[in-house]
């Protein structure tokens, strides 16, 4: 492996399947996910997960905290501040409802699986340690889905505090995939007095680490990554500091990334419009199952 870009074996057998009309595309689960930053005095670092080698997807790769909308977030006004739901529903393409249960997605899965919470009792407070016996039970509410966000923040009293998150990027997993995500990438500065701490099931290790260190080790082939999360840490590097690149989110462009498929000279090749380093030829197209 020239460098650590990820891809599964099976997705050959599901493009050529795809292309023939046998396989429908499932539609898209909307999700967020979170590069979370803190300063150091050799720059900015970001907060990531290694997935368990014993994952069917993706097993061994590292990512950032991150998960599915809870549909029962877009149908309760949740304590709220920062933006209003009208202008984050502007600025990511979405409705209002579907801005709400976004955001709250993103600052859950935080919660859920680093242990940070951008939320406060007040409108221009945060909460300070998370990692008491109060709130690790909560957490794991959370994550069983004993109950949703909203009613957390309700139960606790706490206001989210959407201004504390800048949207970076959108992904779409590609219509060859059985499961399907329309991921909203944001970035967000750890909150003074809290502290992250591998709270997934789904991860064996957690690093804080530079996004020119990341990407230096999957070059190299040390550090196994996806397209979208070694493409959201090229785009993290040349920032000073996690307020630098909070600053220069909102001209960020949204515009949904979503690979393609074609057949050219007998191979397959596979790419991802405006990132022409995860072009992927294939130059055998397997036969037998297609799914």
């Amino acid at each position: 492996m020239a460098n650590g870009q990820w891809y599964p074996p099976e997705w050959p057998n599901r493009i050529r399947a795809l292309s023939s009309g046998e396989l429908k595309p499932a539609a898209p689960r909307r999700a967020a996910t979170v590069m979370l930053l803190r300063d150091s005095v050799a720059g900015p670092a970001v907060h990531m997960l290694r997935r368990r080698a014993s994952m069917a997807f993706a097993g061994g790769a590292y990512a950032y905290p991150g998960g599915g909308v809870d549909p029962r977030d877009d149908d309760h006004l949740v304590r709220w501040a920062g933006p209003s739901r009208a202008t984050w529903a502007a600025r990511l393409g979405v409705d209002e409802p579907g801005a709400q249960a976004i955001v709250c997605a993103a600052v859950r899965e935080t919660f859920e699986e680093a242990g940070v919470l951008l939320a406060g009792p007040t409108p221009s407070s945060v909460v300070g340690d998370t990692t008491g016996d109060d709130w690790e039970a909560d957490r794991e509410a959370l994550v069983a889905r004993e109950f949703s966000f909203a009613q957390f923040l309700d139960r606790r009293g706490l206001v989210l505090r959407s201004d504390l998150l800048a949207a970076w990027a959108r992904w779409i997993t590609p219509e060859f995939e059985p499961k399907r995500y329309d991921t909203f990438f944001f970035v967000a500065a750890l909150p003074e007095g809290q502290r992250t701490r591998n709270a997934s099931t789904e991860a064996d290790r957690t690093v804080w680490i530079a996004p020119g260190e990341a990407t230096a080790g999957y070059d190299k082939g040390d550090l196994l990554m996806m397209p979208p999360t070694i493409a959201t840490l090229r785009q993290l590097s040349p920032y000073g500091s996690a307020a630098d690149a909070l600053s220069a989110a909102p001209e960020r462009d949204l515009t949904p990334v979503l690979a393609q498929a074609r057949l050219e000279d007998g191979e397959l090749v596979l790419t991802w419009p405006g990132h022409e380093e995860f072009t992927k030829h294939i130059p055998h197209i397997p036969t037998g199952d297609s799914a």
